[in-house]
């Protein structure tokens, strides 16, 4: 991932046309007129060698003709031309390159990022519309019209849509920070540009129509870095998909699915929507609501069909209108006709006078939680706009509380405009206003996530050696299934409770002697390489009371399954324990590698009707409680592990213990292709397995490199010996807030001011999520700890450091115990940091430090850091040091608050 150079790109002072022209309907010419017809203040430069004017301004016969190095260059001349300029304009200076033209091969554009890649030429395209950055009047594009002034960027993969949404948006007076087609993303990919917009004051939202991620990785990683800062929404083409390809597991199947990018958008704490009328609506209602939306929905109206409407809308999307009270009802029942709904729609009646409205409103919001949609139809009883101007000034007192719908058109667009300016987004009908409800709680959902702190799993520290023997062992015998009991040992090595099992040989006198070990009742399982879903040939027999009834039923399974599939080795019988639970419910967890976002895990309704009941949801790794908790939550069969009539609630951190275990194994075991357990029994006493199937390969699909979003680097801890004991130095993890914050609470406000530069008692939530929920991608925080009696941890120190996209400067803070200042710790910690930024090749660790932290500055000037003048003001220093062994690519560093 890299910004570097991208301000030439978005923000150029000069542009040079090359292959500007003026024949009409010619790319050229439409790029050259657009160029011409804004408010760009910069210079602007035509080249082409057969004009010596174009437009009425000189044009250029070479690059090095120009007057001036231009910021960006737009190429609109034939493939065989591109990768030539590209080195000219790179050894002239030229940072940013848009390449309209189509039609180049691989060979060309491997040429031409190689011509780039020397001067850090960064390249836009090629087959792209161009872009556009309306602030500065800047229409690089042939686009057939211009884009209003805005703080909405919109990143495109299709030049049609970008001409589409100008036209649309235009109409609609809706403005863009920056608009970009990104063509086939030789170079500038979404990974860029969320980087760059992230931190991009006039975009205050990202909007983002894609087909296709070629690194998802980078993507991920961009993605919810910038989510953090604003909304990004995100409409993805293809969601219908080509159906399921057959899969050796249920959990293979969904490989390549759409279901897997919706994990995705999840996962990074972005909205997606399904349509582009959608996009804008869900980007309005974000904007209104960014500080409000919380709560419920409650419906009023001056007409029971709205209502009724609406509260239907409702119902279908699964939103629970907010319930009313009994204080409420004694409120309302004081203004409001004896025949009000007294409920949820309010119903004030069709003759409701302006009094009506405003008390009405003012009754809702009193309570300073959930959201009223405000539904009106014209009557002529009292003009709209009235009613509109007597409730602007409520509306207004609680920002973020009411979305409208004025129903109609002429007779109310006064009153519309009136709550508009009033701050109040506006919707055509009920059921639009309902539908931008369910994306505002799906995205303040996907954004909790983002901060939810989790508790540290149950899970013990897994036998990964034996898990590997199981697997090696079968990969040496050509096999890629594991057997049942192979697939077992594998799932016990991590942890997950299994229900004995003993393999028999193919008789019904084996099975019985695997029986008298196990003991009565029993379960027998067809046992072949070659069937993976055994009760699809009616392999598996249940509730085996006794030798007869076994005897019995494996010569009739075994029968069966001859019939069945004649061709299939059976290798034996196993011979497994019943369990009864008879409050479990059956579940199928699993996962498998998605050709895309790397390994994706799956939880649902488990057992035979798997596949007709489609109760599933996915989700990408790693995982931990908060996330598998709400990886159970979407499915149907999560209201019943919640518990009902006699069936008290299932252990679902057990459940989500599992799913932790199974993010692990992914990271550590990669030759896993695919994993099912079927079912997995829970109920309130925890969980067990009954079956597993496991598809390993020699390819290694899995392990840690493949993961969408890094996983916990447990290659970094490193056990140090420190002033007389040992401690531990590991990165931060998720799980680590409650002793963070009592780290925190622990410092003395003088360490917290030259820590954090400012006087602080405390730091809010949202901080400490921060602090602990680190993607390992772009930063690192490093930890040393010990064990207390009790055998708790408690933090001693941490050093952070947030890398820049380019990998080119870290910028570092440490902070130790205020008791244990002056006895290594912090150098001890800052040189487990500058060696982990070696390892990765960043250029340069650099800080900010109060001129009158002196020990601090010290221990800087130990470790080899130079000092100079921090452009953060007087009262700081900037410290640098280039890292041994790193060439620095140029620095980008400008003046921002020291990473926390």
């Amino acid at each position: 991932m890299s910004i570097r150079n991208l301000e030439h790109l978005l923000a150029p002072r000069s542009v040079a046309v090359v292959g500007a022209s003026d024949r009409v309907g010619s790319v050229g010419a439409t790029v050259w007129r657009n160029m011409n017809a804004g408010r760009f203040a910069g210079a602007i430069y035509a080249v082409n060698p057969k004009h010596a004017s174009i437009g009425g301004r000189p044009a250029f016969a070479r690059l090095t003709d120009l007057p001036a190095v231009p910021d960006l260059a737009v190429l609109c001349t034939p493939p065989d031309t591109v990768v030539d300029l590209v080195a000219e304009l790179g050894r002239l200076g030229t940072r940013a390159v848009i390449v309209m033209t189509a039609g180049l091969t691989p060979a060309h554009k491997k040429a031409m990022l190689d011509a780039a890649r020397p001067h850090l030429l960064r390249v836009l395209g090629p087959n792209c519309l161009g872009l556009l950055t309306p602030h500065l009047g800047l229409n690089a594009s042939f686009a057939h019209t211009d884009a209003l002034a805005g703080d909405v960027a919109f990143i495109s993969q299709s030049g049609a849509l970008v001409t589409a949404i100008l036209d649309w948006s235009t109409s609609r007076g809706i403005g863009f920070s920056h608009m970009v087609s990104l063509g086939e993303r030789a170079d500038v990919d979404f990974g860029d540009l969320l980087d760059y917009l992230a931190s991009d004051a006039r975009t205050r939202s990202i909007l983002l129509y894609i087909e296709s991620i070629e690194a998802p990785r980078k993507f991920m990683s961009a993605a919810r870095a910038a989510a953090r800062n604003k909304p990004v929404i995100v409409v993805k083409a293809g969601r219908a998909g080509n159906g399921m390809k057959a899969a050796a597991s249920h959990t293979g199947a969904l490989a390549g699915s759409d279901i897997v990018f919706d994990a995705a958008i999840r996962r990074a704490g972005m909205l997606r929507v399904d349509t582009l009328q959608d996009l804008f609506m869900a980007t309005e209602t974000l904007a209104r609501f960014r500080g409000g939306g919380d709560g419920g929905l409650t419906l009023m109206t001056n007409g029971g069909g709205a209502g009724v409407m609406a509260a239907d809308a409702a119902a279908l999307a699964g939103l629970a209108l907010q319930e009313l009270d009994d204080v409420l009802v004694r409120k309302l029942d004081a203004f409001l006709p004896p025949t009000w709904s007294h409920g949820n729609p309010i119903d004030i009646i069709g003759d409701a006078p302006v009094a009506r409205y405003t008390q009405t409103l003012q009754a809702l919001l009193a309570d300073g939680t959930g959201t009223v949609l405000f539904m009106h139809a014209p009557t002529a009883i009292v003009r709209s706009e009235d009613i509109a101007r007597a409730c602007a000034p409520i509306v207004q007192a609680a920002p973020g509380r009411v979305m409208a719908c004025w129903l109609g058109d002429a007779s109310v667009a006064q009153a519309r405009r009136i709550f508009e300016e009033a701050g109040v987004p506006d919707y055509a009908t009920p059921e639009e206003a309902v539908r931008a409800f369910g994306m505002l709680g799906t995205y303040r959902r996907n954004q909790a996530l983002l901060l939810e702190a989790p508790s540290a799993s149950g899970n013990s520290r897994p036998d990964t050696a034996g898990a590997r023997a199981i697997i090696e062992a079968a990969l040496a015998d050509g096999r890629e299934m594991l057997g049942e009991l192979e697939a077992k040992a594998v799932l016990a090595a991590y942890g997950i409770p299994v229900v004995q099992s003993l393999a028999a040989a193919a008789t019904a006198e084996a099975a019985t002697v695997a029986a008298r070990t196990i003991g009565y009742p029993v379960a027998i399982k067809i046992l072949s390489p070659d069937i993976s879903h055994k009760s699809d040939v009616g392999g598996v027999q249940l509730h085996l009371r006794d030798e007869p009834e076994l005897r019995a039923a494996a010569t009739a399974m075994l029968a069966r399954v001859k019939a069945a599939r004649p061709e299939a080795r059976i290798t034996g019988l196993t011979v497994q324990a019943m369990a009864i639970r008879p409050l479990a419910q059956e579940l199928i967890l699993g996962f498998s590698v998605d050709p895309l976002f790397g390994p994706v895990l799956l939880f649902g309704q488990g057992g035979t009707a798997v596949e007709v009941l489609a109760d599933r949801a996915i989700a990408l790794p790693p995982l931990n409680r908060v996330l598998a908790r709400d990886l159970v939550s979407r499915t149907r069969v999560a209201r019943l592990l919640a518990g009902y009539r006699d069936h008290p609630p299932a252990d679902l951190e057990a459940v989500g213990d599992v799913l932790i275990a199974l993010s692990q194994m992914l990271v550590e075991l990669p030759e896993l292709c695919e994993l099912d357990i079927n079912p997995l029994l829970a109920d309130h006493a925890g969980v067990v397995a009954l079956d597993a199937r496991i598809r390993v390969s020699r390819s290694l699909p899995a392990g840690a490199a493949r993961f969408a979003i890094t996983p916990y680097p447990a290659q970094l801890e490193e056990t140090l010996a420190w002033q007389g004991e040992t401690i531990l130095v590991r990165p931060i993890r998720p799980e680590d807030e409650p002793q963070h914050r009592a780290f925190v609470a622990g410092l003395q406000p003088e360490d917290l001011r030259l820590r954090f530069f400012s006087v602080r008692r405390e730091l809010p939530r949202s901080e400490l999520a921060r602090l602990t929920q680190v993607d390992y991608a772009r930063e690192m925080a490093f930890i040393a700890v010990r064990t207390v009696p009790g055998g708790a941890d408690e933090t001693l120190g941490v050093v952070r450091a947030v890398i820049d996209p380019d990998n080119a400067d870290a910028e570092f803070a440490v902070i130790v115990r205020s008791d244990l200042k002056g006895r290594g710790l912090g150098r001890l910690l800052m040189r487990k940091m500058i060696g982990f930024l070696s390892s990765r090749g960043t250029g340069r660790m650099v800080g900010y430090v109060l001129r009158d932290n002196q020990p601090m500055r010290a221990l800087a000037r130990s470790l080899g850091f130079d000092a100079g003048v921090s452009p953060a003001g007087e009262d700081s220093v900037f410290v640098v040091l280039k890292i041994p062994g790193v060439s620095c690519l140029p620095s980008s560093t400008t003046s921002r608050p020291a990473a926390t």
